[in-house]
């Protein structure tokens, strides 16, 4: 069959086929262990590679040892160029933070032990020199520190203990490594191009491969390719709209099939090194307004670039200030039901709320899950449910569970706005999320999207579906108002007219508090999720929070893994 395809294509020609390709080998390359990813150059200098038995190591691209060999350097000058990039994994000789100023801290040999155990495959000082490396009882026993205190966000234990910004850094760079060759002592400037990577490495770099460098590569493999090359054009974040111009028509010029390219913070994923203080204005603003709302000062003092847009009515959902006094909620109270299947498993999440439309309580059931999982369920709402009575802000329970990953999982049916979901919690954060905090970040579908005629959903359900919802063996019945089953509930009884009509209205209510407090939500997403301007997903490879936008993928700044393509 290919051999007559061949004979009838070179006699009538070919249309929409191609007989050889590049495929994404960044992506492959990293698959198969490879120090080199062919025509994609690499994306940074050390790796965090994930162990079959768990954990994780660090390890600088292996090519670079046996490079620098080839370019002149002895065994010694090799190995202090490598320990400057890859970092020493101790503190011991450290400058500024060292085993030593630890010891005169009042820490024990157990615990510098620890310290430096967990600087081997750290990415930065403050993960290694953490409250949570230690044992409780020693850090309020020995330390004077309570879990009170140790526990709050933000909170430093190097700081607490002493230690300025300045000895922090210093000390990070020895024990963690720079992630860059650039300054390496010994290492000679005008050996610094080949060691170039697509993007400055580690947070001092500021070297990377020009975009011309990509198209020539490219261009040099085309003529043996008769379909596209899978590669994207990496541009760094002050590349003008002239620069773009320049990328096409030399790719026009050179004859290349298609191209990608990707400007470093077009998506507001700035590159690792621009996440030093003071280096972005948009950064060094949302930093300080998180220092001053963790120590209490925001206010009229606050600088203007710092200070957080305030809406006339909170949030709905969202308590301001955690109270350790519970909030009960009325004994009649209303909320929502909603039933959906994921992944085809049946749920229903169905709220309660306070008589001013904050979300009060929640019940979840799962019933074909087995008693073991729908006990679990129920324990986890129960504990939901107590946390926002005594204050824990919604927007907690959003950023904490939303994106977590385990089965049941996939295709969602049965919901206007969310149409995939990762888990059972992260599609419940993100309905709450949805209706308490207008966040139409967290949806497929944005509520904007779509032309409603209704006060709910009024897809019909299956009668397999209904009687789940009947059957419900807990008595998790949802607050009644006349004859309305909660906000989105329907009666067939002609005297739940008003009853319906007063949801009605109450539920635009609520959507108008929530669309007068968009700018709190958006802006607490920002500071939260995305604070530090990356995509707000965790890495499948390593689980850091650092995915940036890579044309139609997502890459891991911290480890280089990608999603998808390269």
């Amino acid at each position: 069959a290919w051999d007559s395809a061949l004979e009838l294509g070179e006699k009538h020609g070919y249309r929409n086929a191609q007989v050889s390709c590049i495929a994404p080998t960044g992506t492959i390359g990293l698959v198969m262990d490879c120090d080199t990813t062919g025509i994609e150059p690499d994306f940074s200098l050390v790796k965090f590679k994930k162990l079959a038995g768990g954990g994780y190591f660090k390890i600088i691209n292996q090519s670079i040892p046996p490079a620098l060999k080839k370019l002149g350097y002895t065994k010694k000058e090799a190995d202090e160029i490598i320990a400057y990039c890859l970092g020493h994994a101790t503190l011991d000789g450290a400058p500024g933070v060292s085993s030593d100023a630890l010891r005169e801290k009042g820490l024990g040999e157990a615990e510098i032990s620890a310290v430096n155990a967990a600087v081997k495959n750290a990415f930065s000082l403050a993960g290694a020199v953490g409250p949570w490396v230690f044992d409780p009882k020693f850090l309020e026993e020995e330390l004077s520190l309570p879990e009170s205190t140790w526990s709050l966000p933000g909170f430093s234990l190097l700081k607490h203990l002493g230690f300025t910004d300045e000895q922090i850094a210093a000390a990070e760079l020895y024990a963690c490594g720079t992630m860059t060759l650039e300054g390496a002592p010994g290492l000679k400037i005008e050996d610094y191009p080949v060691f170039d990577t697509a993007n400055p490495s580690g947070r001092t770099g500021t070297r990377s491969i020009r975009w011309q460098a990509h198209v020539g590569m490219m261009a040099a493999a085309q003529p043996f390719i008769s379909g596209a090359i899978s590669k994207t054009i990496n541009m760094p974040s002050t590349a003008t709209v002239d620069d773009v111009k320049g990328a096409y028509h030399e790719a026009w010029q050179l004859m290349l099939k298609a191209i990608a390219l990707y400007r470093d913070g077009s998506k507001l994923s700035q590159p690792l090194s621009s996440l030093n203080a003071g280096s972005d204005p948009l950064i060094a603003s949302l930093v300080a307004l998180e220092s001053l709302i963790l120590s209490g000062q925001a206010g009229d003092e606050a600088p203007i670039a710092a200070r957080p847009i305030v809406a006339d009515t909170p949030a709905a959902g969202a308590a301001a200030t955690p109270v350790k006094k519970r909030n009960s909620l009325p004994n009649r109270r209303v909320g929502y039901t909603q039933k959906a299947k994921i992944g085809n498993h049946s749920l229903f999440l169905r709220t309660g709320e306070y008589e001013d439309g904050r979300l009060g309580e929640i019940f979840l059931d799962m019933h074909k899950e087995g008693a073991a999982f729908r006990s679990l369920l129920n324990s986890f709402a129960i504990a939901v449910s107590l946390g926002l009575q005594y204050g824990v802000p919604l927007e907690e329970y959003v950023d904490a569970f939303t994106f977590s990953r385990f089965e049941p999982n996939g295709v969602v049916r049965g919901h206007d706005n969310i149409k995939m979901s990762t888990s059972v919690l992260d599609f419940i954060f993100r309905d709450l999320a949805l209706t308490y905090l207008n966040r139409k970040d967290l949806v497929q579908v944005s509520p904007d999207d779509l032309v409603t005629t209704g006060t709910g959903s009024h897809e019909k359900t299956d009668p397999e579906a209904d009687s789940e919802s009947e059957a419900d063996a807990d008595g998790h019945r949802p607050p009644v108002r006349g004859d309305a089953n909660g906000r989105n509930g329907h009666s067939g009884h002609p005297g739940s007219e008003n009853g319906s009509l007063a949801a009605t209205q109450r539920a635009h209510g609520s959507a108008a508090a929530a669309k007068s407090a968009t700018a709190i939500a958006n802006d607490d997403a920002v500071r939260s999720a995305r604070l530090q301007g990356y995509e707000g997903d965790p890495c499948p490879t390593c689980g850091h929070f650092t995915l940036v936008r890579n044309g139609t993928c997502l890459k891991c700044v911290t480890c280089g893994s990608t999603t998808g393509c390269s």
